[in-house]
Formats: structure tokens, C-alpha cells, sequence
């Protein structure tokens, strides 16, 4: 009997449009993004969060208190343990989507939010392995084409965070479609075959 486990294990929104320049800068901090990171898996308390990153149990409660009032994290459940109201905290929603933006700061804090190099640079160890799997590919279409392959690869993203957790390795799962100056090849003249 298959056992149908939702990832991860609380009610959250599918998107959030992200423009408020508070929620940009915190969305810009590694820390930050490893403890959304974290909580794709399943709700987490400050102190599991700590453990899983390594860090003292007051940084990790100060950034996730500064996520949970800009509106990006929430307390999904609580728990009585001894004395104490025990919380879980998850995203608000499954993916953080950077809206338009219109003033030359918030572009410029965006612009040094990367995945694509923060994947690039966390994926060494794995080329340096031989266990690397990637693709480059160039294709000349049109922008609405892109407005449709971007949200059919929104939607393998999704099925790829809805993974059961199990086993003894993490991977990175990056994605990237942009404009580039890649060479193309100019139109054919009218008198050669088509």
C-alpha cells in the first residue's frame, strides 16, 4: 500500500510574489536561505534548525523571529514540552518569486541574489567527484515560449521538493532561463530551400 507523505509536512501556499525591500534583503543571506532550505523538508524548531546548520541556537532564533516578521516564515504547530510552548516554524510558501522591481537599490540587491552561481560554486566538490549531472542548452524562441517552459519547470521544481527525505545525501536541484548574447544564426535568404 502506497503511503502518500506531502512535503513537506504542513499546509503552505504554492507561490509568493516577493517585493518589499526588507523581504529581498533578508532573502539575500545565506544563513537565511539554508533555513528556508530546511524547512521545505518538514516544520522545524529553532533548535532542530540550529543543529542542522551548526550554528548557536540565538543566531538561528534571531534570523528565523526577522523571516517570521517579514512574512516568510510562520509558526505552523506548537507542542507543550515540560513548561515551555515548543514551536515549528515553516514557509509561508513553496517557492519565493522576486517580483518586478522598480527602483536601482532593490535591482541591484536582487542582482547579487544568484542561484545559478551559488549552485555553480556549491556543485564543485561534485564535478571535482565525477557526480555531477548538469545541462547548458541555448535556443532563440519567443518570450511567451519562455513564460511556458518557465512554469513547466516551475512545476518540476515543485515535484522534486515533494521527494520523500531519506538516504544520506542532499542535492541541489538548480534551474536558470535567461536572456544571453549567445551567437545565432541569421535568417536564410528567400532563394535557399527551407
Amino acid at each position: 500500500m502506497a503511503v502518500n507523505i506531502s512535503i513537506p509536512d504542513y499546509p503552505l501556499d504554492d507561490l509568493l510574489v516577493v517585493t518589499a525591500t526588507e523581504q529581498l534583503r533578508l532573502l539575500g543571506d545565506d544563513l537565511r536561505g539554508q533555513l528556508l532550505e530546511l524547512l521545505l523538508e518538514r516544520a522545524a524548531t529553532v533548535t532542530e534548525l540550529a543543529a542542522a546548520v551548526g550554528r548557536p541556537k540565538s543566531t538561528v532564533a534571531y534570523h528565523v523571529n526577522l523571516l517570521t516578521e517579514a512574512g516568510l516564515l510562520k509558526v505552523v504547530r506548537t507542542r507543550r514540552v515540560r513548561a515551555i510552548e515548543e514551536r515549528f516554524y515553516g514557509r509561508v510558501a513553496r517557492t519565493y518569486y522576486i517580483g518586478v522591481l522598480t527602483n536601482a537599490e532593490d535591482q541591484a540587491l536582487v542582482g547579487s541574489i544568484n542561484a545559478l552561481a551559488e549552485a555553480a560554486a556549491e556543485s564543485v566538490p561534485a564535478q571535482q567527484a565525477d557526480d555531477l549531472r548538469c545541462l547548458l542548452l541555448h535556443a532563440r524562441i519567443p518570450r511567451d515560449e519562455v513564460r511556458a517552459f518557465w512554469a513547466e519547470v516551475q512545476e518540476l521544481s515543485r515535484k522534486f521538493a515533494q521527494i520523500p527525505r531519506s538516504g544520506d545525501e542532499v542535492f541541489g536541484f538548480a534551474a536558470g532561463l535567461y536572456p544571453t548574447d549567445a551567437p545565432t544564426l541569421p535568417e536564410p535568404e528567400s532563394s535557399e530551400p527551407v
